[in-house]
C-alpha cells in the first residue's frame, strides 16, 4: 500500500483542507498521514470561527518520523499560512524527498483575482519558492498570476493559458496543472504542461451553475490519490476533474444540501468506479 502526508489546516467542520484529504485518499487505498498546520472550528466562510495555530508541532512530528524511519510516497501540501510554514514544509521536502516520491504543491492563498485577506504578494512570491521545489503544482489562475507576475485575466484563450503554464515551469516545477481553466463561458477544466515531454494536455467539463467552497481541495486530493493508484498524469486529472464536477452535481440536486461545502461522501462510489475498485 502507497502511503502520502498531506500537510495542511483541518477545519472540525467545513469539508475543506483535511477533513475531504483524508476520506478521499483513504477511500482510494492509500495510507493517509496527516500534519495539521492549524486547527478551526469551522473554515472561514463560518462567522465567529475558533482557530488554533499548530506551526510549533510540525518539526516535532516530523523528527519523531524521522527517528523512526517512516518514509512517504508522497508529499502533498495544501493551505499553509505564514512564510514560516512554508520554510518547514520546505525543510520537510529536502528531508522526506527521494528519487521515487513525489513532492505536490496546491498553492492554496487566493481565488477570483483577489489574494485571500490573511496573505499580499510578498506571501505570494514566498510560495512560488515552494512551488520551485515541488514535481507537481496545482495553482489556479489568479494564484499563478501572482506567482509569475502575469495579468490576471477573467477571459483568456489557449495562448494565456499556454504562457501562464511556461512561466509556471520557470519557477522550478516539473509538472504544472492550472485549474479552473475554460476557454468558453460553459466549460471549466484543467490545463497542464509536463517539462519533461514539453506537451501540454488540456480537459474540460461542462461548467455547472454552482460553486462551493473546498472544491479545489477535492481536485489536489483525488488527483494525490490517483496518481498513487497508478495513473498517469493525463488520466489523474481527468478522474479528479470528473470526480469534483460529480460532487458538485450531487450537491446541487441535493435540496437539503449543506450551504458549506459538497456532498463528496455521496460521490466515492463514483470515484472508486473511476478507479475500476
Amino acid at each position: 500500500m502507497k502511503r502520502i502526508v498531506t500537510v495542511q489546516d483541518i477545519s472540525c467542520v467545513g469539508k475543506c483542507s483535511l477533513t475531504v484529504a483524508l476520506p478521499i485518499i483513504s477511500a482510494m487505498g492509500v495510507e493517509t498521514a496527516i500534519i495539521p498546520t492549524a486547527v478551526l472550528s469551522t473554515h472561514t466562510m463560518f462567522k465567529n470561527f475558533t482557530f488554533k495555530d499548530l506551526t510549533d508541532e510540525i518539526n516535532p512530528i516530523t523528527n519523531h518520523w524521522k527517528n523512526e524511519n517512516i518514509g512517504f510516497d508522497a508529499i502533498y501540501t495544501g493551505y499553509l499560512g505564514s512564510f514560516e510554514q512554508i520554510d518547514i514544509v520546505a525543510n520537510m521536502f529536502d528531508d522526506f524527498k527521494t528519487d521515487s516520491n513525489l513532492t505536490i504543491v496546491d498553492p492554496v492563498m487566493a481565488d477570483n483575482g483577489k489574494l485571500y485577506p490573511a496573505f499580499d504578494e510578498a506571501f505570494a512570491k514566498k510560495m512560488a519558492t515552494l512551488c520551485g521545489k515541488a514535481d507537481i503544482i496545482l495553482p489556479n489562475i489568479t494564484e499563478a498570476s501572482f506567482m509569475t507576475g502575469m495579468e490576471y485575466k477573467e477571459k483568456y484563450d489557449e495562448a494565456y493559458a499556454k504562457e501562464m503554464l511556461l512561466k509556471l515551469a520557470d519557477l522550478g516545477a516539473k509538472i504544472c496543472i492550472l485549474t479552473g481553466v475554460g476557454f468558453t463561458e460553459d466549460t471549466t477544466g484543467v490545463m497542464g504542461y509536463d517539462t519533461t515531454t514539453k506537451e501540454f494536455f488540456h480537459y474540460t467539463n461542462k461548467k455547472l451553475p454552482a460553486s462551493y467552497h473546498g472544491t479545489g481541495d477535492i481536485f489536489a486530493s483525488t488527483l494525490t490519490g490517483a496518481i498513487m493508484n497508478g495513473l498517469s498524469l493525463q488520466d489523474a486529472s481527468k478522474v479528479a476533474a470528473d470526480f469534483t464536477a460529480e460532487c458538485i452535481r450531487i450537491t446541487m440536486e441535493d435540496e437539503k444540501g449543506c450551504w458549506y461545502g459538497v456532498n463528496f461522501e455521496l460521490a466515492i462510489p463514483y470515484l472508486l468506479k473511476l478507479l475500476g475498485k
